[in-house]
């Protein structure tokens, strides 16, 4: 495989809301990194003229959340940088919001998944994912993390590549370079701790009474998610070889 080292940048919403696998896959890989720390008030690049892979990531946010809650959050700038992206064809990678900010600079509006996911639970793909030439090898399920309450939009043109019981828009593919990853390949157990603390071990455990796909915080911590970054790497190195 022809080594291609990039230059790549994420959008980062939260601290607690960390890149895990992929900022560890770029790494690895030798790629360049920068990134945007919106909840730091950091300014998010004018132009994508120095960005070769648009990483963006979630955040309790939508693509619609008002100013007054998240007054360092401004989802139509960054849908805008996202559609400069796009008119550029560098590769983009939305997760969880992201994906659903992708979605938007696609046209699509996200949604309220029917169900509320947190936790480690499987994706079956799409006879169109079994199809994709960067996801084919996740098998027909692969288990996954999942930390959210929303889902992308679709438009005409974007096809739906895996599923999971608790929502029918896992991953979508808006172009050849363009992906939305509704769910969390990149968790480790780190990320798991942060999101945790964030969330609140007493409401996740409440939660987890209430809602049939939210694990406790005990659960969280036992999954296993090495498996899920190693096919997360695959995508990645697959992805960047068009």
């Amino acid at each position: 495989m022809e080594e291609k080292i990039m230059n790549i940048h994420f959008i980062l919403h939260e601290k607690f809301e960390v890149p895990g696998a992929y900022l560890k896959w770029a790494q690895k890989r030798g790629h360049h990194i920068s990134s945007t720390k919106v909840y730091e008030k950091e300014k998010l690049p004018e132009t994508v003229d120095d960005i070769d892979f648009l990483i963006v990531m979630g955040g309790p946010q939508s693509p619609d959340e008002d100013r007054q809650v998240f007054p360092y959050y401004d989802p139509k700038a960054e849908i805008t940088l996202i559609q400069k992206a796009i008119d550029a064809d560098i590769y983009i990678v939305g997760v969880c919001l992201g994906a659903q900010l992708l979605a938007g600079a696609y046209g699509g509006k996200y949604e309220h998944s029917p169900e509320r996911e947190i936790g480690v639970f499987p994706l079956t793909l799409t006879e169109e994912g079994l199809a994709d030439e960067h996801i084919k090898d996740f098998g027909s399920t692969l288990n996954t993390g999942h930390w959210h309450g929303d889902m992308p939009g679709l438009t005409d043109k974007a096809v739906v590549l895996a599923t999971s019981q608790g929502c029918p828009r896992q991953i979508v593919r808006f172009s050849p370079k363009h992906y939305a990853f509704q769910a969390h390949l990149e968790f480790d157990l780190e990320a798991i701790d942060l999101l945790i603390a964030a969330d609140g071990e007493e409401h996740l455990c409440q939660q987890n009474k209430q809602l049939p796909f939210v694990q406790t915080p005990d659960q969280l911590r036992k999954n296993d998610y090495s498996e899920m970054n190693k096919k997360l790497f695959a995508f990645l190195d697959s992805l960047i070889q068009i």
